[in-house]
């Protein structure tokens, strides 16, 4: 009698727990610090996705292969697995407490040809013909051998031939 009336009890108990538990009320949305609001916290930059600037989209031109579109503007972020002919290219930056900008560029192919381009930018050729021609000078330097430990060494003890 005594383990029953025990046993009732925990089980009891045990519904109480979760049923007190399941009725606690969450916010809807996350309610942050009060503190976030104040002019001197610092909230840092955050950018993800492809960077897509105007000179980019100016020199797209319908006809292109992917290869050639994906050269330009990079690797998209999203490709569609049952839709592989079309290019989701998506930028998103917040600055500070400034609201989220978005940009969207969405290319569709067809047969390895670029055949329309939608989006929040679009190309403009009398942009494009406006625009300073980007000149990228490279410098190389010339290669120089440098010698691994074990060559030195030998031709400090003048077993290895020196040029």
């Amino acid at each position: 009698m005594r383990t029953l009336l025990l046993t009732l009890m925990l089980v009891m108990l045990s519904l109480l727990a979760s049923i007190g538990c399941s009725r606690e009320k969450k916010p809807v949305e996350y309610q942050g610090s009060a503190l976030e609001n104040l002019p001197f916290v610092y909230r840092m930059t955050v950018q993800q996705g492809n960077i897509i600037t105007e000179s980019m989209v100016d020199r797209l031109e319908l006809g292109m292969t992917k290869a050639q579109v994906r050269y330009l503007l990079g690797t998209p972020i999203l490709v569609d697995f049952f839709q592989t002919d079309r290019w989701d290219y998506t930028y998103t930056i917040q600055r500070g407490s400034q609201p989220m900008e978005t940009r969207y560029l969405t290319l569709f192919f067809r047969e390895d040809a670029l055949t329309r381009i939608t989006g929040d930018l679009q190309p403009d050729p009398a942009r494009a013909q406006t625009r300073d021609p980007e000149q990228m000078v490279i410098t190389v330097p010339d290669h120089e051998e440098r010698k691994g430990f074990i060559t030195r060494g030998l031709e400090a003890i003048g077993l290895e031939r020196r040029d």
